[in-house]
């Protein structure tokens, strides 16, 4: 697909109500992974039901009929808002679809009036954090209920 993190040309994303099977299983796997990788106290993932919340925002990109990533935004407040379930599918990493994603949260989150957004993400995700730090993130400290862990790193940025 081109040099490394090249979109691919047919992706798209879509707002989705976390309905249709392929996204449910995604979100699952994102959960699962974070299960395997994370110390219980530490995961922060959501699963579908908390995802389908009234201040969380939910998209899915697809090639074709094949979901390829997702992620969500949830509104914490009149300004802020945080990053919540970025994945992509193992086969479509490398291929710009984090990017495609963390973009569209962007321009979604500064058209509805936020000024700031957040996330958390953990220390062993040096692929995510590279993600984060390439679109203008940078590292802070813990915000909302989030507490100081050994494994969680905090990220921020102005919109």
């Amino acid at each position: 697909m081109g040099f490394h993190g090249a979109m691919h040309p047919d992706l798209r994303l879509e707002l989705d109500d976390l309905t249709r099977p392929a996204v449910r299983a995604l979100v699952a796997r994102h959960l699962a992974g974070m299960q395997a990788d994370t110390p219980p106290e530490d995961v922060h993932a959501l699963g579908v039901d908390q995802l389908r919340a009234p201040d969380i925002t939910f998209w899915s990109a697809w090639v074709g009929d094949e979901v390829v990533g997702c992620g969500a935004l949830r509104r914490l407040d009149a300004q802020n808002g945080e990053l919540k379930s970025m994945r992509v599918a193992e086969a479509w990493l490398g291929q710009g679809v984090g990017r495609a994603v963390l973009e569209a949260i962007t321009a979604h989150a500064r058209a509805s009036g936020l000024t700031h957004l957040w996330l958390e993400t953990g220390h062993p995700f040096v692929a995510a954090r590279t993600l984060y730090e390439r679109a203008g993130f940078t590292y802070c400290g813990p915000f909302g209920s989030y507490e100081a862990s050994a494994f969680s790193v905090f990220m921020t940025r102005a919109l």
